[in-house]
Formats: structure tokens, sequence, C-alpha cells
């Protein structure tokens, strides 16, 4: 799972700005201002858990390294478990993941924000539907790219996604392009294309899937920004929502994309490597909910940037995945591109 799913989908929570009452002095026409000062929270409820930005940001860049590099050993054939079923794992996850976001909800304060969202039926139909089925469709193309094509090579296509979110949102008018975007879209572009160019193992089925993965991906968060613009949604409050439905979807598609397969080569795996594979991809999800609130917007970026290098060299290390040098240069000019898009705000 990669909700994977990134940090830069998230959308921070902000606070509302506080109005003063005012009123107006019938007898001397005057404005008298009335301040109320601030409740105090109930000594019974549970404060809100902060970890500083130095002990978070390491975790969040473990929990996503080994998740990607966990799911990459699972599948491959040669060096790991040889279990080549990712819709099967996907739905797993999506299962593990929908359990857990309650358990939370009844124990913890972090899906709180799930309170502050009027969840009607046809808000679910017409939004977290369609969305959760283009969740659901990047999460197993994503991970069937992993059957044949190299982590390395995969995370410097997925620097494609912002390019393919500003072409979406240029055909469907919802920004206006400009020379600074078309400059971003250039560089990116120009820089995947070389590391496509430069791929030693390369594989058109997993390249294709991983095509289709970045549209699936842009076209959801694309989705996201005009279903629910305004409704603010952590990684967490997300997960609780869209969990059951990918998960329900992925169930669906099992039978016939992996039939009964999965079942009977479910003894090349555990139970035990199960249940700390779908735990270290929930935990990813807590520690996005944590990294949200202490930092800036160029310390995520600048920490989104370091853990692509540092899980591209893993991959090397673990998988011997050869890199070229013509892909080092051309994912250098995919990241500069990336950098100018998240501190710019995509604009």
């Amino acid at each position: 799972m990669s909700q994977n799913k990134d940090i830069e989908q998230s959308i921070p929570l902000t606070s509302m700005p506080r109005a003063s009452d005012v009123e107006r002095d019938l007898t001397h026409g005057e404005h008298i201002e009335v301040k109320i000062a601030e409740p105090r929270a109930p000594s019974n409820q549970p404060k809100k858990i902060t970890i500083p930005a130095i002990i978070i940001i390491p975790i969040w860049m473990a929990c996503s390294i080994s998740v990607i590099l966990y799911n990459k050993y699972i599948f491959d054939r040669f060096d790991g478990l040889n279990f080549p079923y990712p819709v099967f794992l996907t739905t797993w996850h999506l299962i593990f993941s929908a359990i857990s976001t309650r358990i939370l909800q009844r124990t913890t304060t972090l899906v709180d924000g799930a309170k502050d969202i009027d969840m009607t039926r046809d808000r679910w139909l017409r939004s977290i539907l369609p969305i959760g089925a283009l969740f659901s469709g990047s999460l197993i193309l994503s991970n069937y790219a992993y059957l044949s094509l190299s982590v390395s090579f995969i995370q410097m296509l997925k620097a494609f996604v912002p390019v393919a979110i500003l072409l979406i949102s240029f055909a469907f008018k919802i920004q206006e392009p400009n020379r600074r975007l078309m400059a971003i879209v250039l560089m990116i572009s120009t820089g995947c294309a070389l590391a496509a160019y430069g791929e030693v193992h390369f594989e058109v089925f997993g390249f294709i899937c991983q095509c289709a993965a970045i549209v699936f991906e842009a076209s959801r968060l694309v989705m996201i920004q005009i279903l629910l613009h305004g409704m603010k949604m952590d990684p967490i409050v997300s997960l609780h929502y869209y969990a059951p439905v990918c998960a329900v979807i992925n169930a669906i598609l099992i039978p016939f994309f992996e039939g009964l397969e999965p079942f009977y080569a479910l003894h090349r795996v555990g139970l035990l490597v199960l249940f700390t594979n779908a735990g270290v991809a929930f935990a990813l999800n807590v520690a996005a909910v944590f990294l949200i609130s202490v930092g800036s917007g160029l310390i995520l970026t600048l920490a989104g940037v370091l853990k692509d290098i540092l899980l591209i060299t893993g991959s090397v290390i673990a998988f011997g995945s050869p890199i070229a040098a013509i892909q080092v240069f051309g994912y250098t000019i995919s990241l500069g591109g990336l950098v100018i898009f998240k501190t710019t705000g995509g604009k």
C-alpha cells in the first residue's frame, strides 16, 4: 500500500478564527466590545499528543521506506517470499486499516476529526465512493508494478504525479497554465524520461501499470479538491472513510484477477509477516498525522525528498537494483521540479 499514499497529499487541520461579540449601548450610541474568555477544557478530556519534529520525521521516513521494501520482499520471486498477489495483499492492508481506525476512534483522539464531518448518504455516494474507487485502482496498479519493475525505477516514475495533477487540472480548467507551471511540467517530464531511458531492466507491463497508477492517483487528488473542498481530513480520518470502501472493491476483484491462488500460497508468508506488514503500513498513516502538525511545507518537502533518496539507496542494497548515471541525472532534474512545485503550492 502506498497511501502510500505520501504526506504531500494530506490537508493540515486549521483552527477557525474566534469572533468577538459586539453589542451596542442604546443610551450613548457607543460600541461596547464584549470579550469572551476561552472555555477551559474539562479535566477528564484527553489531551492531544504531540511529537517533536526531530523524532516524528525519522519515524515517518522509516515507516514509509519499510512499507515499500517490505511489500517488494513479499512479492519478489527470487529475493523474497514469492507471493505475487498484490490485490490480495492490498485488500488485507485495507481490512486491517478499517478495523484499526475504528479501534483508535474508541480509544484515542486521533480520529476525532471524523466528528466534524457531516457524512450523509448522498455525500458518501457522490464523493467517498468514486474517490475510494480511484484510490483502490491506484493501490492495485502500483503494487502490480512491483512485480516486474525495480523499487528505484518506480520511485523515479512517481515524481511524475505532480505533472499528471497539473495536466488533469488544465484539461478540466480547474487551474490555468502559466510559465512557472509549464517549466515545472517540462523539468519533471524530462527527468522522468531520462530515468526511463536509462532503466536497465525495463518491463513494458510494469511500466504501463505504474503509469496507470499515476493517472489514478492524480485523478483521485484532483477529485478530492473538487468534491471535498473545505472538508478537513487528515490521513487517519481519510483512511477511516476510504479503507472499508476500497477493501470491498478489492475483495470483489480478487476472484477475477487472482482467484484462489493467494489463499493456497499463504503458507509462504505466514501470519507474522501478514500482521507486521499491515501494521507497518498502518503505522505510516499514524505517523503522517503527527508529521503534518509539526513541520512547515518546506521541511516536509525536503523530508520527502530525503526519504526518496534513502529508499532508492536501500532498494539498491537490498535487491541489487542497478542504476545508470543518466537515471541519477534525470531524477535530480525531476526532484528539482518537484521541490519547486511543492514550495510554490502548485501555482
